[in-house]
């Protein structure tokens, strides 16, 4: 009889069958490999424009609007973190669909695919410009490749942007986990920190010579107007703008708790970067630092050094770009996947090998296609990608709190996503408007 009941037992807390749904992506992730993933999600193609941005802010304004956009991304990344860890989802769409329904999921996943397709190409133009050159009203600024081995179809950008699409971005697009990418996002940062550090030595340099200038504090208003001020604010929101890559890193966390000290961590290096670009950039150049920086170490290479320096910079940061590309591409993937196959009965996307080959390479071969047929189109990019990343980023976790679906919101929570949307849509509007009328084109 006790064998009878030990056998019963044993049937009814062991199961013959496995769980239906495995998770796909094994919780082994680290911290570090977390913090490694936020940090370079961040540290994008924009740490080029954080200078400028300097000028028109002044030092101290600077450092302000830096800490304050990364103590609003702390807030909503702590409101998505919540909420996902009280509902069903693991997904930013799902979680979106849990408290608005199939509408609020579909947005989601609309303006992911709209920034991060646009971010992905303007990746490859960026890099086409640094290894082959532009034009620029009727100037040409000839690239590495093409001031090393001439002008030629082997410098060309077809042909320049294809390797580095087969050979760098290629290897790193086919890894199906994205604690995998650690390795390439802790060389991304490296890369951006080399770049600190050849700024910050070229300032403090000019600066014992008494070659610097001396940064403005505070916004010169005989310069600028109160509005031009809004224009910085969509610069510093899309550095920050690392909530899409949210919930794949978090999935593979050993505990999925520490994603919360990760963010933080990663927000911690991220603003003593992008003030460190900032500070050190608008000392080296003063007034005459461009909207993209990369310009200036341009018109730095007329002596030996300047021409080492240059390449340096210049490649450094091509590698930096190459290296961020896989992590914008893995929320990207997953995005456009759950808008086809999210009604169909398909294994998950990292387990069905035919269906994540095709995808993965039909994103790369378009995103490269795009950027070498049209090199301009990033300026469309733009336009959209601010009004996307905010949404996103601020919009969309703020909503979530005031909808409440799972009654876990307390009034500061709630006054807190107010706040939030009426900053983002505030600052946001403000400056896609001076932005339209050319207010800032005088700078």
């Amino acid at each position: 009889m006790k064998l009878e009941e030990s056998v019963s037992n044993s049937n009814i807390t062991a199961p013959l069958l496995p769980p239906e749904d495995p998770s796909p992506s094994p919780q082994n992730g680290s911290i570090s490999g977390a913090v490694f993933n936020i940090t370079t999600t961040m540290i994008g193609a924009g740490i080029m424009s954080i200078p400028a941005t300097m000028k028109v802010l002044g030092i101290v304004p600077g450092l302000v609007v830096i800490v304050l956009v990364a103590l609003i991304t702390d807030v909503t990344v702590e409101f998505m973190l919540r909420y996902t860890s009280s509902g069903k989802s693991s997904t930013y769409a799902g979680m979106m669909a849990e408290s608005f329904g199939s509408i609020g999921s579909l947005a989601v996943k609309i303006c992911v695919i709209i920034t991060n397709l646009g971010v992905l190409i303007i990746y490859f133009i960026i890099l086409g410009d640094v290894l082959c050159g532009n034009e620029s009203n009727g100037i040409t600024h000839l690239g590495i490749l093409q001031e090393w081995f001439g002008i030629n179809w082997l410098t060309s950008r077809a042909f320049a942007l294809l390797f580095v699409a087969l050979f760098i971005m290629l290897p790193l697009v086919m890894l199906r986990r994205v604690d995998s990418l650690r390795y390439s996002s802790a060389i991304s940062i490296l890369l951006a920190l080399v770049f600190v550090v050849i700024c910050s030595s070229m300032a403090v340099s000019a600066l014992l010579s008494g070659k610097s200038q001396t940064p403005r504090i505070v916004p010169d208003f005989s310069q600028v107007t109160v509005l031009d001020l809004f224009t910085t604010i969509p610069v510093f929101v899309t550095g920050f703008g690392f909530h899409v890559n949210v919930h794949p890193i978090r999935a593979e966390l050993i505990k999925v708790e520490h994603m919360g000290l990760a963010a933080r961590i990663s927000l911690i290096i991220c603003v003593a970067i992008y003030f460190a670009i900032g500070f050190f950039g608008y000392l080296l150049f003063g007034d005459s630092i461009m909207p993209d920086v990369l310009v200036n170490f341009d018109q730095n290479s007329h002596t030996s050094t300047g021409r080492l320096l240059n390449a340096i910079v210049r490649l450094s940061y091509a590698l930096h770009l190459a290296l961020v590309f896989p992590i914008m591409n893995y929320s990207l993937r997953a995005n456009i996947d759950e808008l086809i196959f999210s009604n169909k009965n398909k294994p998950p996307l990292a387990s069905d090998t035919p269906r994540f080959v095709s995808l993965t390479l039909t994103l790369l071969a378009l995103t490269y296609l795009v950027a070498v047929a049209i090199p301009n189109i990033w300026y469309f990019f733009q336009f959209l990608g601010s009004t996307t990343i905010v949404s996103t980023s601020f919009i969309f976790p703020a909503a979530i709190v005031l909808r409440d679906m799972h009654g876990i919101s307390k009034t500061k929570d709630q006054v807190m996503a107010i706040v939030v949307i009426v900053l983002a849509v505030g600052t946001s509007g403000i400056a896609i408007w001076t932005n339209l009328n050319g207010s800032g084109d005088d700078q």
